[in-house]
């Protein structure tokens, strides 16, 4: 059985057909979806969805890219959302410095990573980071402003080097459909020095769909593809892989 621990099933792109897709995700032997929120509006989205479908759980949070859809009531919506018992993390949060070329817009998103991340702490929740092209501020504020959290780094980008300091802090990378690329670039070797208790296997439906439906819309059913490969870089069975990856978003998420 596999875990699917980051897609984003409230997406519009499964208006159509979202019951066929957690149909196929279950018969591909996927037991438990994680969806993740971005705006306030997505993550009402997804406390709703957690309720109506079993196996699907929820993540609430501000996205960096979202940062206009904070403001000073923010974290006390968040946080009354997080009374559903189906909301097991805070994400994805974190920084985004692809397109945010101003300085002081990333200094606004530091501020929201940080009120985020003391949010976690106060309702004990595991963290979901995102993290583009800002990979040293983030190492840098989950090494002091992330303590005493856990949690994982979505769709890991950043340097073997910076792996290994996420590890030491008892954190998770998360691999997705990018894995199977061929420009897979560092992540082969990443994923091959890995721990085995240390990481991840997600989807971002209905984003970066992995080989061979590269192109194509992402769904959790898809995350299999994504293990597979995994079990080939790291030389091991598909059932190994599916096993400790199962495991460690149970240990993290509490499920």
């Amino acid at each position: 059985m596999f875990i699917d621990t980051h897609c984003h099933m409230e997406d519009e792109n499964f208006n159509s057909d979202r019951a066929e897709v957690l149909e196929r995700a279950k018969v591909a032997g996927v037991e438990a979806i994680i969806n993740f929120g971005s705006t306030m509006e997505s993550s009402i989205a997804i406390c709703e969805l957690a309720k109506n479908f079993s196996g699907i759980y929820g993540g609430i949070g501000i996205h960096p890219e979202e940062i206009d859809d904070f403001d000073k009531n923010t974290c006390a919506k968040l946080a009354e959302l997080a009374e559903n018992k189906k909301v097991i993390a805070i994400g994805e949060i974190g920084l985004d410095y692809h397109w945010e070329k101003d300085l002081e817009r990333r200094q606004i998103q530091q501020k929201i990573f940080i009120e985020q991340l003391d949010l976690a702490r106060q309702l004990k929740l595991p963290v979901c980071v995102h993290d583009r092209d800002a990979h040293g501020d983030t190492l840098k504020i989950l090494q002091t402003e992330g303590k005493n959290l856990r949690g994982v780094l979505h769709c890991y980008s950043g340097s073997l080097e910076m792996a290994r300091e996420v590890w030491k802090l008892g954190w998770f990378i998360g691999v997705d459909g990018p894995l199977t690329f061929k420009n897979s670039a560092k992540l082969p070797e990443i994923v091959k020095a890995a721990p085995r208790d240390k990481i991840l296997i997600e989807t971002d439906a209905p984003y970066l769909a992995p080989v061979p439906y590269r192109g194509k819309r992402n769904e959790p059913a898809y995350v299999v593809e994504v293990a597979k490969k995994l079990a080939e870089f790291r030389g091991e069975t598909l059932e190994e892989v599916a096993a400790y990856t199962a495991a460690n978003a149970k240990n993290l998420y509490a499920l």
